[in-house]
């Protein structure tokens, strides 16, 4: 592009920025379209401006403009469409800006709102021109109409017209800055911001803030029963999976960007809880904040919220030392605590009354990413004040691998506890068991956790 028509489009840009805000400030009406400026929806910096039958892509903040070609129709298949008069099809500027709203409503999930792709889908960044040299047009718009098996990316054809297909192909040529040379600045530009695969490491919370609107479904299990490595035939009954299963489940909800609930529920042989949450994220690394840090406020009542309540209040705190590697800290504080029993039968009336204790823990958990969807993670929760009441001899602790990819999760581990409510995560299986040995190293058991979410 010339100097002059640079100016030029930047001169126009600039104007209809001034006009908009006057327009608003005075009627709160948008910019007319007939002035060939255009906005783009959610974009605070980005518009096109339409001079001399060009297009022009125009970002204020990085002082950019980029010249944009959006054909009327589709030449991929050729025999089922033609080319649309301007009628028909509208200006170009309106075919891009239909392409952004298509975009941002059934691709920004899996692609980010941005285009940059998220390493837990494992989709590319369509920001970096690296990437967009190594595809085609052809490429492109095959990929969109017929998807890719294997991975989460549908076929768009018969939901999408060929010409919105072909508009959303050469709207995404637009995210990329189109100078090889940027491509390292702008990765080392990139926030170094870990993305957790998971609401918990293996027992302890990562915080990771829900989608607003989100529904997520957690599953635990622990085979609390039988030691993976210490009794004879392990391999016989495949390291204690044979045996018996504390298996619980949980539901959250994600009620806004930084509010979400939940609903969660241990079995008859760990007494039988029900725990409900509330949880507020205040700080958050993709924001642009220093670390992440969320405030949880939960209530358990045994023998399904009947009898025997504890109130827990703790927070969260994590920080990304790198894009794969993240730290957490959880300090927890619960009141009318209660020592881990098993009860003789799943009658109620056998489920044991245990006197009530203030506790202290402080949890601290590490992930490292070893893949791109693959984690090494680890945890440690210390009973600092009341463990002696509650018969914790040694902290819990745990460490295992989490397959993370496209809104699941697997992770299979070794803990020596049992329980996953927030009060009961911190014991161990010495109290559990009646053995005070039971929570040493020889003690281990295996415990896997399964989280979907599901809208």
């Amino acid at each position: 592009m010339t100097k002059p028509v640079l100016r030029t489009v930047l001169s126009v840009a600039g104007a209809a920025v001034c006009f908009a805000n006057a327009v608003t400030a005075a009627a709160e009406a948008p910019l007319t379209p007939a002035l060939g400026i255009h906005f783009v929806e959610g974009s605070s910096s980005t518009l096109i401006v339409e001079r001399d039958g060009r297009m022009y892509l125009v970002d204020l903040a990085a002082q950019s403009v980029k010249a944009t070609e959006i054909p009327r129709a589709s030449p991929a298949n050729p025999a089922n469409s033609s080319p649309a008069s301007p009628q028909q099809a509208g200006s170009g500027s309106k075919v891009l800006l239909d392409a952004a709203t298509i975009f941002k409503q059934n691709c920004a999930g899996c692609h980010g709102p941005e285009g940059r792709g998220l390493r837990t889908v494992g989709t590319p960044d369509l920001t970096n021109p690296k990437v967009q040299a190594s595809l085609t047009n052809e490429v492109m718009i095959k990929t969109i109409e017929t998807g890719r098996k294997g991975t989460p990316m549908p076929a768009w054809a018969g939901k999408l017209t060929s010409s919105q297909i072909f508009a959303v192909a050469s709207y995404e040529r637009t995210l990329s800055p189109g100078n090889p040379e940027t491509a390292d600045a702008a990765e080392a530009a990139k926030p170094k911001v870990y993305q957790p695969g998971d609401d918990l490491l293996v027992s302890l919370p990562t915080g990771r803030r829900l989608d607003p609107h989100g529904v997520y479904l957690n599953f635990t299990h622990r085979f609390a029963l039988d030691p993976a490595f210490t009794q004879a035939a392990r391999g016989g009954d495949l390291l204690g999976l044979d045996g018996f299963s504390l298996s619980s489940f949980g539901l959250d909800y994600g009620i806004s960007k930084k509010f979400s609930a939940s609903i969660y529920r241990s079995p008859t042989f760990i007494a039988r809880p029900v725990q409900v949450m509330g949880a507020y994220n205040f700080l958050d690394e993709q924001d642009g904040q220093p670390l992440n840090a969320a405030f949880r406020v939960s209530l358990e009542g045994r023998n399904d919220f009947s009898r025997q309540f504890t109130e827990n209040i703790e927070a969260i705190f994590s920080r990304s030392v790198t894009p794969r590697a993240q730290l957490y800290v959880v300090p927890t504080l619960s009141v009318n605590n209660r020592r881990l029993v098993q009860p003789s039968s799943e009658l109620s009336s056998d489920i044991p009354s245990e006197p009530g204790h203030t506790s202290f823990a402080l949890g601290f958990g590490g992930s490292l990413d070893i893949r791109p969807t693959v984690a090494l993670v680890a945890e440690v929760i210390p009973t600092l004040a009341g463990g002696r009441a509650l018969g914790i001899h040694r902290p819990a602790y745990s460490f295992g691998i989490q397959k993370k990819i496209w809104r699941h999760a697997f992770t299979l581990g070794v803990t020596n506890s049992p329980g996953t409510t927030v009060s009961q995560r911190s014991g161990t299986r010495a109290p559990y068991t009646g053995q005070p040995s039971a929570d040493t190293p020889g003690g281990l058991v295996i415990g896997f956790d399964i989280m979907r979410q599901i809208h």
